[in-house]
């Protein structure tokens, strides 16, 4: 069986080390030694001030909206991971959907301006499948109108945008490092953020806001991780550049094999370095993508069809009509991509994949 991705695991003598020394401190979370030692590795790899290692990716996103003290309208991309969306709705703010740039895949600066009512506190962009949001026109958007900027970072570990780390844009960046991610503590998240008073806030909401024993600052929330999910970090971050040259040679291996004239890639902007988190590949239309789907998986092979659908459909959100977003989120598949996946199986799925675009039933 090959599905769309596979957990990297670093060799198990590595991660037993550290869970020995769990074991002789007795000190499983609450902000533990390794927690720590992750955190100020993960800061001087990415290049930013502050980072926050929390449980996983979604509350990342409710700690930074509520941060940010954001109410009433945020305005955010139809094409991303529910989390994106339920994370606006569960914070009791409304999520306005702006669509998105048909080649990039990433949401459009014009249609954020678009949308932009008085009751806009907020724009929440996500990097899609790893590569850059425009940020420079969304800064300038948000500037022209007083609005805070998050971006959903879950994809974009590793990703630098004109010498730098894509993470250091906006007011706040979040990290998923779920087990599927190209960088993984089995389940967990981070926020970033450059500016110190955001950091002293979301220092104290992740921990219930506690500030010491018996004293709170204000309202919080769990969203601390442990020593266990810490010593899985430690263990991959050393390989990460390994594990992203792994993903990189299989991605030049599709490109080579693919057929490029039906099946197109977003596109990534220049001046990027790319983290190869997904090979997102788009067909002409969505019988030729069911086709292709069901001829993989009759190979045991398990694409996802990774965004859909479209999240302005979603029933807890006001419905809007979003044609881009829409039709990409019908066409759009990722194909298997995973340290451990073979050259022979890249040219099976290549060649089952050109097999069933040449015709449209």
């Amino acid at each position: 069986m090959i599905n769309v991705t596979k957990a990297y695991l670093p060799p198990l003598a590595e991660y037993t080390k550290y869970l020995e020394g769990i074991w002789e401190r007795c000190h499983l979370t609450n902000n533990g030694p390794l927690v720590q030692e992750l955190e100020q590795k993960l800061k001087d790899y990415i290049g930013v001030k502050h980072l926050f290692f929390v449980n996983n990716g979604t509350i990342a996103l409710q700690i930074a909206i509520k941060a940010l003290s954001l109410k009433g309208e945020i305005i955010t991309t139809p094409f991303s991971y529910v989390a994106t969306t339920s994370s606006i709705v569960w914070e009791n703010c409304i999520p306005v959907f702006a669509d998105i740039d048909p080649d990039t895949l990433m949401i459009s600066p014009a249609a954020i301006e678009k949308a932009i009512t008085p009751a806009t506190s907020a724009i929440l962009a996500t990097h899609v499948y790893g590569g850059p949001c425009e940020v420079e026109a969304i800064e300038k958007i948000a500037l022209k109108h007083k609005l805070k900027v998050i971006y959903d970072a879950a994809h974009a570990f590793g990703t630098i945008y004109k010498g730098n780390s894509i993470l250091n844009y906006g007011d706040i960046s979040t990290l998923s490092f779920h087990a599927t991610k190209l960088f993984h503590t089995t389940e967990g998240g981070a926020i970033v953020t450059n500016d110190d008073n955001l950091a002293h806030t979301i220092s104290y909401m992740r921990n219930f806001g506690h500030k010491g024993q018996e004293d709170f600052w204000g309202l919080g929330i769990n969203g601390k991780n442990s020593e266990f999910h810490a010593a899985m970090g430690l263990c991959i971050l050393p390989r990460i550049k390994e594990i992203m040259d792994k993903r990189k040679q299989a991605s030049k291996m599709y490109d080579s094999l693919l057929d490029n004239e039906t099946i197109h890639k977003p596109h990534i902007f220049g001046n990027t370095i790319y983290n190869f988190a997904y090979y997102p590949v788009l067909f002409p239309s969505e019988n030729i993508l069911l086709r292709v789907r069901d001829a993989l998986n009759a190979k045991q092979v398990f694409p996802r069809r990774y965004f859909y659908p479209s999240l302005n459909s979603l029933n807890f959100v006001y419905q809007q009509n979003m044609p881009v977003s829409e039709d990409i989120s019908k066409r759009v598949l990722c194909l298997p991509l995973y340290y451990e996946l073979s050259e022979n199986d890249i040219e099976m799925i290549s060649s089952v994949v050109n097999e069933n675009t040449l015709v449209e039933n």
